[in-house]
């Protein structure tokens, strides 16, 4: 998702140590963009990486045929995973 032109109406703070901001503010003048701008490329960019894994899946012939058979095939209880799931966690 390409950075919009339209106007933006929306604040994001962002607190960080001082090396860190010179070390933005240069990335950003070497780019000839603000930090502002710099910053929200960079994260929509790694925001897009992190989704994609999530949302988009390539497979071949063979590995979609594979696929599809896993999930027509029936469920099959498991003893060690329903016990898992009903005894207390850690966090409980």
């Amino acid at each position: 998702m390409p950075a919009s032109p339209l106007s933006k109406t929306e604040r994001i703070d962002v607190r960080a140590n001082r090396s860190v901001k010179q070390l933005l503010q240069e990335a950003a003048r070497t780019c000839h963009k603000s930090v502002s701008e710099f910053l929200l490329d960079a994260g929509i960019t790694a925001a897009n990486q992190t989704l994609a894994d999530r949302r988009h899946f390539e497979l071949d012939d063979a590995q979609w045929q594979a696929f599809q058979q896993a999930l027509d095939r029936p469920v099959q209880t498991s003893p060690r995973l329903k016990q898992l799931l009903t005894e207390p966690g850690v966090l409980d």
